[in-house]
């Protein structure tokens, strides 16, 4: 794979760069940053190593790789820093996690080639993931509870003051988001209403909880945090992510009618013969 080099160099740099073997870092804040890493690192090499055995169908390789890059970024780069003062860039960084990261994982599908090392140990994830695609506004009510839940001032100050606490929080952000992607945007024709209405209860409520921290007159998170930070913040998570939610809708409706013109193509031409 090409950008295996590459990988191989971020992962280690960008943990670095976060605090990993940083002096002033006690024992306790460095292992969920290395368990973070290993993990990270190890779902990459494995997927690697699997499209030897199931070649990646199109571009899936692609958006895999993107964005395990992204993720790295997301996690150990400088914004994971600048996230602890600021609550605008600490949007950014779960917008990456929700609206990025998520949905080309799941535009990726990696479970064939994850599958294809790990052999019987992945069988029973992975057919628990497949199960639970069936359901994507049952996803969606679980993403959203993610979502609100850790955006709650107490929950969200604990994550910024304890390291095993924040891995946590972009564990159940990065999983449930692509829980919700799964089930949307691989949706097959009978579920794509479903996959609609959990777009829609999606975006109602992120939109809800953007426009609390866009219009609140008090800071949620601390005296310390500046109003217009905050502000932004709302606004970030209101406007693009409404944007990437409609335009996801708008594939789905898309992909879906396409199918439906093509089999009365096909059934068209069927009738006349």
């Amino acid at each position: 794979m090409p950008l295996t080099p590459l990988a191989l160099l971020l992962l280690p740099g960008t943990a670095a760069a976060h605090g990993l073997l940083d002096g002033h870092l006690h024992l306790n804040e460095r292992v969920p940053l290395l368990l973070s890493a290993l993990l990270l690192g190890a779902a990459w090499l494995l997927y690697i190593l699997g499209c030897r055995k199931v070649r990646p169908h199109g571009r899936e390789a692609l958006w895999m790789h993107l964005a395990m890059i992204i993720t790295v970024l997301a996690v150990f780069g400088p914004i994971d820093d600048w996230a602890e003062t600021s609550t605008s860039l600490h949007m950014v960084q779960h917008m990456l996690f929700m609206i990025v990261i998520a949905p080309l994982w799941a535009l990726a599908r990696p479970l064939p080639q994850w599958r294809a090392v790990l052999g019987g140990w992945m069988a029973p994830v992975s057919n628990a993931i497949l199960r639970s695609g069936r359901y994507p506004v049952a996803l969606a009510m679980l993403h959203g509870a993610m979502i609100w839940v850790w955006h709650t001032p107490s929950l969200y100050m604990l994550a910024l003051d304890n390291t095993w606490w924040h891995a946590i929080e972009h564990a159940c952000f990065l999983f449930s988001a692509w829980l919700f992607w799964w089930s949307c945007l691989r949706a097959n024709p009978r579920q794509v209403p479903h996959a609609l209405m959990a777009i829609l209860l999606t975006l109602m409520h992120t939109g809800l909880l953007g426009a609390l921290l866009t219009f609140g007159n008090t800071t949620f998170y601390g005296e310390s945090r500046d109003l217009a930070d905050q502000q932004l913040a709302g606004l970030l998570m209101w406007v693009p992510g409404s944007l990437v939610y409609l335009l996801a809708a708008g594939w789905i409706s898309w992909r879906w009618l396409t199918r439906i013109w093509r089999r009365q193509a096909r059934e068209g031409v069927e009738d006349s013969l």
